[in-house]
């Protein structure tokens, strides 16, 4: 298992969770997948701190590869 690496920040997703909720929605259909060569919704993320911000890591819906959105 790999549960160290898949540990909830806290303090990242209280800032994930202070953006609106519409906003979420949209910040999570606009990442870029390097394998499709175009924009598409993430899923399966996990938020990490990433500073001064956060970053999503997941996987595109799309093909299944690693994505990530970073976020100021």
């Amino acid at each position: 298992m790999k549960h160290n690496e898949e540990t909830i920040s806290f303090s990242a997703n209280k800032k994930w969770l202070a953006i609106p909720a519409d906003m979420r929605k949209k910040l999570e259909r606009n990442v870029w997948c390097s394998f499709c060569s175009d924009v598409v919704q993430i899923e399966n993320y996990v938020v990490k701190e990433s500073p001064p911000s956060i970053a999503l890591e997941g996987s595109c819906k799309k093909c299944g590869k690693n994505v990530a959105r970073f976020i100021e």
